[in-house]
């Protein structure tokens, strides 16, 4: 059996009760067939980056599970019946990391992402190289002009 990593949305008219009761069913068909979710993670209401058959908000659902290649085929194919889930995703992965994803973590317990060099960015618009396009008109117009006086 492999590991793999599944999120899926759900809609936002949907209750966090009934996605509970989805995801209770969902992991119902893992463990039917012998596999395990090692974890499962409501991350909640969130705002979708764009519109998704005219949402904008979704309820986000994480599972770590070990499972067969059927089983995920199964599970991938009744989560594509289901009306109330927008969209879904499973990968592969080697290991499944223990710790709370990223997005159950408060934001104070997040890896920073380090200083900003703004500074760097005005000297890069500075360095630009100047377009070879106007030396290359220079050139092409004083070769012409050398074919004329010959």
């Amino acid at each position: 059996m492999r590991l793999y990593e599944s999120v899926f949305i759900a809609r936002q008219d949907v209750s966090s009760a009934q996605v509970e009761a989805m995801a209770d069913e969902f992991a119902g068909i893992i463990s039917s067939t012998g596999g395990s979710i090692k974890k499962r993670e409501y991350w909640g209401l969130r705002t979708l980056a764009y519109r998704i058959k005219k949402n904008r908000k979704g309820h986000y659902v994480l599972f770590n599970m070990e499972t067969d290649s059927e089983t995920l085929k199964e599970y991938e194919r009744i989560m594509g019946l289901n009306e109330d889930v927008l969209r879904f995703m499973n990968i592969r992965i080697e290991e499944v990391d223990e710790a709370p994803s990223i997005m159950m973590q408060a934001k104070s317990e997040r890896p920073s992402r380090g200083p900003r060099d703004d500074d760097r960015l005005d000297d890069r618009r500075d360095d630009r190289p100047k377009s070879d396009n106007n030396a290359e008109a220079s050139d092409d117009s004083s070769e012409s002009a050398e074919k004329e006086e010959a």
